[in-house]
Formats: C-alpha cells, structure tokens, sequence
C-alpha cells in the first residue's frame, strides 16, 4: 500500500499521556483537514481524550496498540502516513513502533532526547527505512527543534548571502521559564541507567559524534565539551557581561545538529564547531552560578550513572515523578524560552538566530512542535527533503518546518550583526 492510499494521514500513538493530550489538543485546533486517529493501549482512556477535543475531533478513528504486541504496531504504522509518538523512555519502548514504521515505509516523529535511542535505531532501521522510503526523524520537541532548526536557518541565510559555511556557532537559552516531565525525568534515568551498565554506552555518550552516518568521515575539530563556563564575550560581542553556563540537554541536541550537518553532506561546513549553554545573567553571582550549573551538569553525568547502577528500578519508580503527569494549566501558559543562536561564517560574517515560544518548553511549546512536525511530515511533502531513513528535524523538514513556524506561533529570525 502506498503512502497515500493510507487510512489516516497522522495516528497519535501515546494520546492519552500528558504531552500526547496537548498534542492532540493542539491537532484538533490546527489539524484542518488532516486525517487523524487517536491510539494508545485503552480504547475506554482513548474514548475520553477524544470527547475531551471539541467537535473537531469527534470523528477521529481510535487505534488500539501496545508495545508490548508487535503485530498491533505493525498494523498501525501500515494504516497511516505518519506516526507521531509520545510514548517513552524511547529506550524501553521505542524500538519495535520505529521498526515498524521502517518496514511499512511509514514517516515517524518523536520527543526523544536518548542519543542511545537513536544510535540504536539507526543500527537497526536505517537502511531498512531508507530502502522502504520512511522518514524516521527523532527528536521533534524542545529537545531538539530550536538548536536543530536555528542552525538549519543560519545555513539557509548564509547560503543566500554568499557568505560561506558556518564556523564557530554557539546555541545559548537567554530565557526559560517552565518545568521538566515526567517523562523527561523518565527518559535521564533510563539513559544514565544504561550508561552505568555498558561500557560502550558510556562511550558513546562521550563521542560528540556519536550520531554521525559515518563516523570516521567527521572532521577531527579537538575538545567539543559538553559543560562548560565562560564569559559571554567569548561567544559574541553582543552577550557581553553576561556568563554562560551548561545547559542540561546539550548532549542530546548537540548531537543531533551534527548528525544533522552529515546528513546534508557537511553543508554547514567541514569546520562547523557547535556547543550550547545557558545564560546566567550578569550580576555579580552571574560567574558563580555559570560555574555551579555547570559542575552541577557533569556531577549528574557522572555521579547519577553510578548511582543509578546500584538503586533497583521499582525504587527508582516510586521516588521519581511519573511520566505523564505535569504542571498546571496556569503554569503551562505561563511559561516560555528564548533561544539564541550566534555563528560566524568563513567569510567573517556574523549571524544570529533568535527562535522563541510562549508556553512551557517541556509541555506546551513541545507539543506545538510535535504537531507541527506531524503536519510537515503529512502534508507538506513537496517541502521535504528528500532524505529517507533515520532523519533529524532540520534533514528532513527544515524548510518545511520554517515555513509552518509563523502560523503556529514560533518566532525564528535571523540577524546579521556585521
């Protein structure tokens, strides 16, 4: 069965968690005329997320599916064009839907932020995805749109200004306000569980290239640290006073955006360098607290891998916060982020590129995202790349995803500043 003769045009596996709610919300206020279903294990929990949706939704198919049974998943990556998925940790439960969708030649979008994950299915779906022509991309939430697509805009201007490849580009949070998930917290534990038992893992947490189709085919660029502190004015004229600390995701994003460079044959530039961190202001507590977030980051790195290793998983479940619970709806419509992202080219010039939200990143803002990259995938495919197999947001839909950015509420600009 070809792609367009599909029943459903997005199925939404994981509709009755937190994140899949807003996410199905936020289809049914902006879905138009996409063909939608709702799936998860319980067609009773699926019936009350779809009455909850408004009279947009009422005619959404509900698909009954388990990770836990195959065959369900093959049968709903084989009914629809895209799978949109919020059912993680991604490294517990993921790779049987991403199998699936590989076999079927079904598009797929997920939150992941497991750089392990996504190792993972490359080794074992790629080729199979590539050959079938599924578009499987990973990581199409907070965790890792705004790096992955501030970089593919920078590109993209550069690009048309002649100006050269991309150099030295820096992703730096200059406000944030929200919480992290259930899910999220979920996801870390599985990682640094994973980490602390294999050798390998932890290899290749620390390989800055771990997600690369070719890893011996990347440039050898020195020290690309994950958790660092500096002056601001080490990054750009622009963020002087401030200091930059560690961001907590930059493993994951910074990996992506790389794998994202390779995939489109190094368009960004053989010398691109990338890092990410978190402004921390510019009192006089500014250098003392870039420097605690950042010892912070790798002491949960270091020391949780370990610890993690010797508490039994069931303690671990009864401690940690439950993956689909979250904030408030007050709390929720309260939050917001803005993102900077500086580089300069090989020309010399200088960029930026502001991305911002309004919403919790973790909860809201991600579900836009999630959303939007659904739609891309389903009806936007004269905007696709056309890359197949274990994708990124920006290798697959980048252009697509600029496009549908101004309708869905997200600000993306890029400034030249010399």
């Amino acid at each position: 069965m070809s792609a367009s003769d599909r029943e459903h045009d997005i199925v939404l596996y994981g509709a009755t968690g937190f994140v899949g709610k807003l996410t199905a919300q936020y289809l049914a206020a902006h879905g138009g005329n996409a063909r939608i279903a709702l799936a998860g294990r319980s067609a009773d929990r699926l019936l009350a997320v779809r009455d909850s949706l408004g009279e947009a939704a009422q005619s959404w198919p509900l698909v009954v599916a388990d990770a836990s049974e195959p065959s369900t998943l093959n049968d709903m990556a084989a009914s629809t064009r895209v799978v949109v998925t919020t059912v993680g940790p991604y490294l517990k439960y993921g790779l049987p839907l991403v199998g699936a969708c590989a076999a079927a030649g079904t598009d797929y979008a997920d939150l992941t932020g497991e750089p392990l994950f996504e190792r993972k299915a490359i080794d074992l779906y790629h080729k199979q995805a590539l050959d079938n022509g599924a578009r499987i991309v990973h990581a199409c939430g907070f965790d890792s749109i705004p790096s992955d697509l501030t970089v593919f805009a920078l590109y993209r201007r550069a690009e048309s200004d002649g100006a050269g490849q991309l150099g030295d580009t820096n992703f730096v949070v200059r406000r944030f306000a929200g919480g992290v998930s259930g899910g999220t917290v979920a996801s870390m534990a599985e990682l640094a569980r994973e980490a602390s038992l294999d050798p390998e893992a932890r290899r290749l947490l620390d390989d800055p290239y771990t997600l690369s189709p070719d890893r011996a085919a990347e440039p050898e660029l020195g020290a690309q640290p994950d958790a660092r502190w500096r002056r601001g004015r080490d990054i750009a004229p622009e963020l002087d006073g401030y200091w930059v600390g560690a961001f907590a995701m930059a493993i994951p994003n910074t990996r992506v955006v790389r794998r994202s460079n390779a995939l489109l044959d190094y368009a960004y530039g053989r010398r691109f360098e990338y890092a990410e961190q978190m402004s921390l202001g510019r009192s006089i507590l500014a250098p003392v607290a870039a420097a605690m977030a950042t010892a912070g980051n790798v002491a949960t790195v270091e020391l949780g891998s370990r610890f993690l290793n010797r508490v039994p998983r069931s303690a671990l479940e009864r401690v940690l916060p439950k993956p689909g619970t979250g904030p408030s709806d007050r709390a929720r419509e309260q939050g917001h982020y803005t993102v900077e992202t500086y580089t300069t080219t090989s020309s010399g010039a200088r960029y930026v590129a502001r991305m911002s939200q309004k919403g919790d990143p973790g909860y809201k803002a991600t579900s836009v995202l999630l959303g939007e990259s659904g739609l891309a995938l389903a009806l936007d495919r004269d905007k696709l790349s056309d890359l197949h197999g274990i994708l990124t947001p920006a290798a697959a839909m980048g252009d697509a995803l600029l496009a549908r950015f101004p309708g869905a509420g997200v600000s993306l600009e890029v400034s030249r500043l010399n």
